[in-house]
């Protein structure tokens, strides 16, 4: 499995493409900003079909491109319940606060954390992990954990704005992601791919002794 980091965007969140070496389709978690330059990275890929669009949570700068993405690719999108209106409401993802512009988007499958599914050819699994935003998730392919906001290289999303949730953070952190007994590549939403044990050991928002 081959994955494309892309940073897109004023503040550079990660979009990422996904697909098997000798194929010619794909998966595109968090497309946020730069449609034109994830469509011109899919077609020197030689990507010629995206399945799906994973959404991590609802915030601008990792939904901004999805709707214009949807409509040249005819991509599945997918969010979780608790982020779906996000994707019609430029308040609630922030982006109105910023100035920033971005399309409403439509979802097609709609999560509630546990689903596992096809996309490209790739087994998905999807965790719901609330704190950041009440709908956070992070999708499981193989050896790779695309982590949105959820978990990043030595931190972790922030809990202080509208939809966010200490509590919910602390077991996502402590309870959802450490019942995982196999090592990932962690794909974060910002900055720098990691490993999951890494962060056990050595990430400070993790409990110690846990």
């Amino acid at each position: 499995m081959k994955v494309i980091a892309e940073p897109v965007g004023g503040i550079e969140a990660n979009a990422y493409i996904v697909y098997k070496e000798g194929y010619d389709k794909a998966f595109v978690v968090d497309p946020g900003a730069e449609c034109e330059t994830l469509l011109k990275r899919l077609d020197d890929e030689g990507i010629e079909d995206v399945t799906h669009i994973l959404i991590t949570h609802g915030h601008f700068d990792h939904i901004g491109a999805a709707a214009e993405l949807k409509r040249a690719t005819g991509a599945k999108v997918c969010i979780h319940s608790r982020d779906l209106k996000l994707l019609q409401n430029p308040r609630g993802s922030f982006a109105a606060f910023l100035g920033i512009f971005t399309q409403p988007c439509e979802a097609d499958i709609v999560l509630n954390g546990g689903e596992k599914f096809d996309a490209a050819g790739i087994g998905v699994e999807v965790l719901h992990t609330p704190g950041h935003s009440g709908g956070s998730v992070c999708y499981i392919a193989e050896d790779a954990l695309f982590s949105g906001d959820s978990l990043f290289h030595m931190s972790c999303g922030r809990t202080d704005l509208p939809g966010g949730d200490a509590a919910e953070y602390f077991d996502t952190l402590n309870k959802t992601l450490r019942s995982l007994r196999r090592d990932y590549i962690v794909y974060p939403g910002h900055g720098p791919k990691t490993s999951l044990f890494y962060e056990f050991r050595h990430n400070p928002f993790f409990k110690r002794g846990k």
